[in-house]
């Protein structure tokens, strides 16, 4: 088996899959060290959820809110810079704007809402916020907010470090009857590809991973991180790959389904690793109690930990103290670092505007980490 800076062939990957657990962890652990070292890295964020409406129904989803919810989120300008400064006052870097998939397209409130403000669309009015608040605060703008075209891409990146979408998964069986996303256009995978694809002609950062636990089989898996692969081979703009494991909510058609099991999840971040030697692969530590055991398949990175605010999508699971995930690393022999939304490889004029540049600048170490953290 092929464990250098190339990756091993799908072919591979499907034998290797059902190696055991502990062999197929000390390849991605040996790999992960011989290229990432010991650094483990996460960015200190505030998370702002700018509308939880959405065009889309997925069966595992409580971010999505209608109308008439007494949960409903429509952030004004004000509300915005409130919660970004208190942020920035924590010490956080960046501000990872959330909205449900152009909810425009589905409720006369959210066209009526927009108006009111003075734009057409959600990324429109997503994309004046991530000016206002680096522009304002100095804090560094993430944009995750559904399928983009190529230039709604070129626009965010004007004033934006990097820009976040899940793949989740590349099989179209997860869109047929009585699957999790047949109520969600925008989860077609062929979309979802278009739209990295176009991040990648914008030369935007860009964030992607897989959700894993709603049905997928480990083929569909495999299958679905060589497609991450390829489309970073070809335009080598995906900074980070997220396992994100699904975690069955109250309320939802998936309430009573099953989420991945420790070894499964395991399986696939390791996996991920020996795919992709050279991606930083991240697991978020909220959604996983004994987070540490991740250290040991591969993972470099903790993803967003926020001292502030919530995680929206996943408000049942709250962030570990940064401090106790500072303890937990350094207890398994390895160094936490703060990073920017950004990562240190894609700070470049390619990669960034100049006025996005400049914050970079001015928060960055000689490594191109946060200075301090």
């Amino acid at each position: 088996m092929l464990t250098t800076r190339e990756g091993i062939s799908k072919d591979e990957a499907y034998t290797i899959a059902s190696l055991p657990l502990s062999s197929l962890l000390a390849k991605a652990s040996m790999l992960r060290d011989s290229i990432k070292g010991k650094l483990i890295t996460y960015s200190r964020k505030v998370f702002i959820p700018v509308t939880n409406l959405c065009r889309d129904y997925c069966s595992y989803c409580t971010y999505r809110e209608e109308p008439n919810s007494s949960n409903l989120i429509m952030l004004k300008p004000e509300h915005v810079i409130a919660v970004a400064e208190e942020g920035k006052r924590l010490g956080c870097t960046e501000a990872l704007f959330m909205s449900g998939e152009r909810p425009e397209q589905r409720y006369k409130e959210a066209r009526a809402w927009l108006k009111s403000l003075g734009f057409s669309s959600t990324v429109e009015y997503v994309a004046y916020l991530c000016s206002l608040v680096l522009k304002r605060v100095n804090i560094l703008p993430h944009t995750n907010i559904g399928n983009l075209t190529y230039d709604e891409a070129k626009m965010l990146k004007e004033c934006n470090a990097s820009i976040g979408l899940m793949l989740e998964n590349a099989s179209d069986r997860l869109c047929l009857k009585g699957m999790p996303h047949e109520h969600a256009p925008s989860k077609n995978p062929r979309v979802r590809i278009r739209s990295i694809e176009d991040a990648g002609k914008a030369r935007v950062a860009f964030t992607t991973g897989l959700l894993i636990g709603i049905g997928e089989s480990m083929q569909e898996v495999i299958d679905s991180l060589f497609v991450i692969k390829e489309l970073n081979d070809k335009y080598k703009h995906i900074q980070e790959v997220i396992i994100q494991n699904f975690n069955p909510k109250d309320d939802t058609p998936m309430a009573m389904h099953a989420k991945p099991s420790r070894e499964y999840m395991l399986r696939v971040v390791a996996l991920a690793r020996l795919i992709m030697p050279n991606m930083n692969i991240q697991v978020p530590p909220n959604l996983n109690h004994n987070f540490h055991e991740f250290l040991y398949a591969g993972i470099n990175d903790w993803g967003g930990i926020s001292p502030l605010t919530i995680d929206y999508v996943n408000p049942e699971a709250p962030w570990p103290s940064i401090d106790y995930v500072k303890h937990v690393t350094e207890k398994n022999g390895f160094t936490l670092r703060a990073r920017l939304p950004v990562y240190p490889e894609y700070i470049n004029e390619e990669f960034l505007d100049g006025n996005v540049m400049d914050v970079i600048n001015s928060l960055r170490d000689e490594h191109g980490l946060v200075k301090g953290y």
